[in-house]
């Protein structure tokens, strides 16, 4: 008999725990895979997984999957990221250098740069925005809104030779992976002191900063499926039509084959599958699985 996990609103701490994810506010020093560890370790499960990648001295957004929720982490491989650079001018702030990012606020070409683990092929990124905060002398702090795989160092380096001053990026932080952002981040001293509250009893710090993992899912089209259509899942059967009991009012927005999210009617993640059919159809296969979640 097939067990679905209870709903999030119902979860014990084991359970949240089991899957579940902490919006981490990565300190500079420790690499995202370093954090991620150390989250495993603190909170005594078997597996976690960051979110997407950041450099040892890059701090900010690092959301990190719990247990059964490390299946979700293609989920940040799509979507928007956000940061705030510094920029390092080889000179003094252009005047027009606004007018120099707003010409960046576009496809752009990007390659890998050599340290890189992915192939160095010649690829586009979209910008989609770059905000001059402020300047000072030879560094500016600009704001930037970009396709998931940015190189943001590289992004910094073209902005330098297209204001004729030449550049390279000093600090960055990241202030958003879709669906996180900076307003809700966990610092490390939060997380360690909600586990030693919970060890306690006091159970309510910890619900405060690990968050059903359902939460990774809310940038995602949405499709929710019967209950007896997630125990077939469960088993391995796609989303067939006659499954699906609601229809989130993005979907239609998306693309086929774009990925998607499927619950129960309790808000209880069931997997996540590539758009494949009609889900307004009364047959026929909708979604094809990508990652069963129960």
């Amino acid at each position: 008999m097939t067990v679905l996990r209870a709903p999030p609103a119902d979860r014990t701490i084991e359970e949240l725990l089991s899957f579940g994810v902490v919006n981490l506010d990565k300190p500079p020093g420790p690499s995202a895979h370093q954090v991620s560890a150390w989250v495993r370790d603190a909170a005594g499960v078997e597996r976690a997984a960051h979110a997407g990648t950041l450099d040892p001295k890059v701090t900010g957004c690092l959301p990190v999957l719990l247990g059964d929720a490390t299946r979700l982490a293609q989920v940040f491989l799509e979507g928007t990221k956000a940061y705030v650079a510094v920029l390092e001018l080889h000179g003094p702030a252009p005047t027009d250098l606004e007018a120099v990012l707003d010409e960046f606020e576009d496809e752009i070409y990007q390659k890998p740069p050599r340290k890189s683990a992915v192939a160095r092929r010649l690829r586009t990124r979209e910008i989609y925005g770059l905000e001059l905060l402020e300047t000072s002398d030879r560094q500016a702090l600009v704001r930037i809104r970009c396709e998931s795989g940015t190189y943001v160092r590289k992004l910094c380096h073209d902005i330098g030779l297209a204001a004729g001053t030449g550049a390279h990026m000093g600090d960055l932080r990241r202030t958003g992976t879709d669906p996180f952002d900076d307003r809700t981040l966990v610092s490390t001293a939060d997380l360690t002191d909600a586990l030693a509250f919970a060890a306690e009893g006091d159970e309510t710090p910890l619900r405060d900063v690990v968050s059903p993992a359902e939460r990774s899912l809310a940038h995602l089209p949405r499709l929710t499926v019967a209950f007896s259509a997630a125990e077939q899942i469960a088993n391995g059967a796609p989303v067939y039509a006659p499954g699906i009991i609601d229809v989130g009012p993005d979907v239609s927005d998306h693309r086929e084959d774009a990925l998607v999210a499927c619950f129960t009617p309790d808000d209880s993640a069931v997997c996540l599958g590539h758009l494949v059919g009609d889900p307004q159809a009364e047959t026929g296969e909708v979604v094809s699985l990508e990652r069963v979640l129960v």
